[in-house]
């Protein structure tokens, strides 16, 4: 091939992928991909970290606290405390604490965390049982408030019935109205329509001591409630999770926060006590704690005495051919067990009649026996005794020893 027929297949080629790539590239269309890789750290590691954001975009200071200590230095004029933390470990001296800073002029806001026994007569909840408010699952209502259901129904119907001459809403405005039915409505002086919020209908606050002066309700239950206590006041929820990060920016959720922490401070509490010690090390190094838990128990079997002080070994000079022979007569019974020593002997004893009786192995047992007999001259007890067939369970030792007796005496007649 010469070399001018190779450049000109050289120039072919580099124009075939030159126009190749000129349509690829005249039919590429760009576009845009969004690669989510979920929450940052630190969404992760505070739930309500989007409300804290919020808040100070509308101005408010906030700050967060880990523990009820901040109370030592906390004045309660101008301030909220959202304490949105876990309390079951809260103790009656800190409840009393929280109180008297409510009562000071400050303003507390948390989560009703227990459910009212009846049988008790308390929730176990000690700021619940304190002010006199009681959460109830909302199945468990009374029958008294259904009854009272019931007959709003029935008026309902009758005023329906009265107003079926005029005109009734349209299917547009029912279907417009039918999200909301479900949701905790909030109505302000001034304002048209209410606020929507969407707690968890499950569960009803219900105001034992009649002191609340403002409160939220859903169809079902009530949410919210709010009481003066001294010069301070008191905000009760039945639960937080509307201010989570991934339901604060639905309905009225936000505004909520802002309405009830405006013209204040805010300080956001969620954690009513502090971790021990123990709790921290088991959260962040449980392998480390379980590697040395057993490290320390292998330390303990390894110097620990497994049975008893060593006994130091017997001296040659005083094993006997006696003891020899009970140590492995023991050894054969723990090893082995009982039938296969009777077995033994059973069976040595028939390899001496069959060589003092040709033929022995072909006889039957009855037979086998009357041989025995003449051979060894032992009466027909004797014999039956120590050739009969071995039970399935273990003897007795007495009766085991008796049994060697029989086989033993058999086998030396012969």
């Amino acid at each position: 091939m010469n070399r001018r027929l190779v450049l000109g297949l050289g120039a072919l080629l580099v124009l075939a992928v030159g126009l190749l790539g000129s349509y690829l590239l005249s039919i590429a269309e760009p576009y845009e991909k969004t690669i989510e890789h979920g929450p940052a750290p630190e969404v992760l590691a505070n739930p309500y970290l989007a409300a804290e954001h919020f808040l100070r975009k509308q101005g408010i200071s906030v700050q967060r606290a880990d523990g009820l200590d901040v109370l030592a230095n906390l004045p309660s004029t101008g301030q909220t405390l959202l304490l949105l933390g876990d309390r079951n470990r809260m103790t009656p001296r800190q409840a009393e604490r929280l109180l008297e800073w409510t009562g000071k002029g400050g303003h507390l806001l948390f989560v009703a965390e227990r459910m009212w026994d009846e049988e008790d007569g308390e929730s176990g909840d000690l700021l619940l049982d304190a002010l006199g408010i009681q959460q109830y699952p909302v199945e468990e209502l009374d029958d008294e408030e259904a009854e009272a259901s019931e007959a709003e129904a029935e008026v309902e119907v009758e005023v329906e019935q009265t107003n079926e001459g005029q005109e009734q809403p349209s299917e547009d405005q029912q279907a417009e109205a039918a999200p909301y039915a479900e949701l905790t409505q909030l109505y302000l002086e001034n304002e048209e329509a209410p606020a929507y919020f969407a707690f968890d209908t499950d569960y009803h606050l219900y105001d034992a001591e009649d002191r609340a002066h403002a409160w939220a309700n859903s169809g079902a239950a009530t949410h919210l409630l709010q009481l003066y206590h001294g010069d301070g006041l008191i905000t009760v929820l039945s639960d937080s999770w509307v201010w989570q990060n991934d339901s604060i920016a639905d309905y009225d959720h936000a505004w909520l926060l802002w309405y009830l922490s405006q013209d204040s401070a805010v300080t956001l509490l969620y954690r009513a006590e502090r971790d021990d010690l123990f709790s921290l090390l088991l959260d962040n190094f449980a392998e480390t704690l379980a590697a040395l838990a057993l490290l320390i128990l292998f330390v303990l079997w390894h110097v620990g005495v497994r049975q008893g002080p060593l006994q130091a070994p017997v001296q040659p000079s005083r094993r006997q051919l006696q003891e020899h022979l009970r140590g492995s007569a023991d050894f054969l019974l723990r090893r082995s067990g009982q039938q296969t020593l009777l077995q033994g002997l059973q069976q040595d004893i028939q390899r001496r009649a069959r060589r003092r009786h040709p033929g022995f192995e072909r006889l039957g047992v009855a037979e086998q026996w009357q041989v025995l007999g003449r051979l060894s001259r032992l009466p027909s007890s004797a014999i039956s005794q120590a050739m009969r067939p071995l039970p399935i369970k273990q003897l007795p030792a007495a009766e085991f020893t008796r049994q060697v007796a029989h086989l033993q005496t058999l086998r030396n007649a012969l």
